[in-house]
This record gives structure tokens, sequence and C-alpha cells, in this order.
């Protein structure tokens, strides 16, 4: 049996890491997962995908926090556990130094996550598919439904 290419192993790491971000998945789960040593894949990782294992990892953390804070009421300190963080602290610093404002700052930038219509399940299944829009049927003017047909005088 020929081994897998590394770009393969590297992949398999890439998609762990996307998966379980929050679960508290670190460079040293990637690697094993890539089954190389934590600095040749370090190394290979970063050749591969133009950052380091651990530059990715907190980027996908960063993502999910925003989109968190956009769409829910959650605390700051349980959007940050949430995304597999452990210091609040650190995550504000280093929240605040990608998106250029603090956690409480983004979310103020953006409407009350309750502000959201829920829509049922069936209208998003039925208008959320492009190309799947129904066509109201086409009406009858000289016709009403209550009176019958229509005189004109």
């Amino acid at each position: 049996m020929t081994s897998l290419p590394i770009e393969r192993h590297l992949l398999r790491a890439r998609d762990l890491a996307d998966r379980a971000f929050a679960d508290g998945v670190d460079v040293e789960a990637m690697a094993a997962a890539a089954g190389l040593s934590r600095a040749h894949f370090s190394r290979a990782f970063k050749r591969t995908f133009g950052q380091s294992p651990h530059v990715y990892l907190l980027t996908r953390r960063l993502e999910r926090a925003a989109s968190l804070l956009r769409h829910t009421d959650r605390s700051v300190a349980e959007v940050c556990m949430a995304v597999g963080l452990t210091s609040v602290g650190s995550f504000t610093t280093t929240f605040s130094r990608t998106y250029a404002m603090s956690p409480t700052a983004y979310r103020a930038a953006y409407p009350p996550a309750t502000a959201y219509a829920v829509v049922p399940a069936c209208v998003r299944r039925l208008y959320g598919r492009p190309g799947h829009v129904p066509v109201p049927p086409a009406s009858d003017p000289a016709r009403s439904e209550k009176t019958g047909p229509v005189s004109r005088a």
C-alpha cells in the first residue's frame, strides 16, 4: 500500500480544525491527525496553506465568535467559551486586534438578535431554494370569488 501524499494528510488536519475548533483541538491534535510530528506538520501546513496551524485555528474561532456575537444574545464570556477559548481577556484583546473593535462594540454595530424575524422552516424551504419560488395563480379581474361574475352596466 502506498502512502497518501502529504497534502491529503494536511487536508485531514485542516478538516479536523474546521470541525472541532470549539472542542479545544490544538496543533498537537492536528499534527496527530496528519500523522506528522508537530514541527514538521507546522512547516508543511504553513507552506501549503500560507498560515501557521495556530493562526488558522484562531481565525476559525474568531470567525465563529463574530457570528455568535451578531446572531445571539450570549455574553462575551459565553461566546469565548463556546468557540474553544478559555481566557476572556485574551479573547477580547485578540478579537479587538483582528476586528478593530471590542466584542461588545462589534455586537452593538449589528441589530439585536431578537430583531431577526423567525421564519418557519416550511417557508424557508419553499422560498429559500433558488429557482423554486412559487408563482401565484393569475387573477381574473372579471370574476370575484364571493360574488361570481362581475356585471358591468
